[in-house]
């Protein structure tokens, strides 16, 4: 789940970053008020979770509060990326003298967060890692330890920090670790941190990822999602607390169990098909999880055959063949399906299946070869 900036920041001044004075608008007159009580000029910047922003007219700096409520007037009738601009926070404007970028992320192959400082604050950190990787300098932090003075030093010093500067970035360093952890983020980054005409260092954009797997430990950030980012059935699923990602296939899968999922997904290619979604139902999945799921499927109208492949260990067979025949009651539909049911309560799942005149397989091989089958035959109609 990504954050906005303004939460963002919000977070890493709960942890001791300073950062410029500001308030969020959703309105030109609430725009114009945030500038007057901040003192005139201000940066006006959209609040949409997209790379990009200065670039298509969404940061823009106002000399005065009329001037700020005619620039929020412009940012939010305005779509980046395809978003709908929806709030933009005013902030105060900075004297910049010069940037730094400061950011920490996972790295799965040491199975240590990675902290990472460059000079060339400002820019895409990918522009920068990619064209001059020598000035991105890295430290890997024990999650046992947490990070370290040391590490802050090593840091400063790789990029070249007034030594009059290290003990603030260093607190800098360490609120942006206490950050990431807090929230269980999987990325909190500073870009740029700024050190001001006065010779302070303020964080003057932020950006923040979390985990949603830890989400149920933050419900006061989880009720801070954009919607705004997500189709309506990613919203769904995630209400009926399914795992559903949308893809560009024509074959809808859903599965128990995340593993045998994937190994759908790969089976459907094998066979030459192309899968049109990823759905996990869970393992102790009721028959109204299950017309939930295939209610989300079909509503993607490229789907033009659906792969049920159910293992009954904790989820029962006729359960779930239950919660599909409810479910085609709810939903009146003339896609084929194919329904591959084994362990427990398989044959009374068949059975139920066989009553309602559905498709079934008793293999994972057979069912893929029918399900791209009747996707090639309902193409072709």
């Amino acid at each position: 789940m990504k954050l906005h900036e303004y939460l963002s920041k919000r977070t890493f001044e709960k942890y001791g970053i300073p950062i410029p004075k500001g308030e969020v608008a959703a309105t030109p007159s609430e725009a114009m008020q945030i500038a007057k009580d901040l003192g005139g000029r201000v940066i006006v910047k959209s609040q949409v979770l997209v790379g990009g922003r200065g670039k298509a007219g969404g940061i823009r700096l106002a000399n005065n509060p009329q001037e700020a409520k005619k620039i929020a007037s412009d940012i939010l009738d305005m779509e980046i990326k395809g978003l709908p601009v929806r709030k933009v926070l005013i902030d105060e404007a900075a004297n910049i003298e010069s940037e730094i970028y400061l950011g920490i992320t996972n790295d799965r192959a040491a199975r240590k967060p990675i902290m990472m400082a460059s000079a060339e604050g400002g820019v895409e950190i990918e522009e920068v890692a990619r064209k001059t990787p020598e000035k991105i300098i890295k430290i890997r932090i024990d999650p046992l330890l947490g990070l370290q003075g040391y590490q802050t030093r090593d840091l400063a010093a790789g990029i070249n920090l007034p030594r009059e500067q290290w003990r603030a970035f260093g607190k800098v360093a360490y609120g942006l670790w206490k950050a990431y952890a807090g929230s269980d983020a999987t990325l909190a980054e500073i870009n740029p941190l700024v050190i001001t005409a006065e010779n302070e260092l303020l964080a003057v954009d932020g950006k923040m990822v979390l985990d949603d797997s830890a989400l149920f430990r933050h419900p006061d950030l989880a009720e801070m999602r954009d919607l705004d980012l997500e189709a309506d059935a990613e919203i769904e699923a995630r209400e009926h607390g399914l795992s559903y990602i949308k893809l560009d296939g024509s074959i809808g899968c859903m599965v128990n169990g995340a593993g045998l999922a994937m190994t759908t997904m790969d089976i459907i290619k094998l066979f030459g098909g192309e899968p049109a979604n990823f759905l996990d139902i869970g393992g102790g999945a009721d028959a109204e999880k299950v017309a939930a799921a295939l209610r989300i499927i079909l509503s993607d109208t490229n789907v033009k055959a659906v792969l049920l492949n159910i293992f009954g260990g904790i989820t029962r067979c006729d359960l779930v063949a239950q919660g599909v025949v409810d479910a085609l009651e709810q939903v009146k539909t003339d896609v084929p399906m194919v329904v591959r049911l084994v362990g427990t309560n398989a044959e009374e799942g068949r059975q139920i299946l066989a009553n309602a005149k559905m498709e079934t397989a008793e293999t994972l091989v057979d069912a893929a070869k029918k399900a791209v089958a009747a996707a090639e035959r309902n193409t072709l109609k």
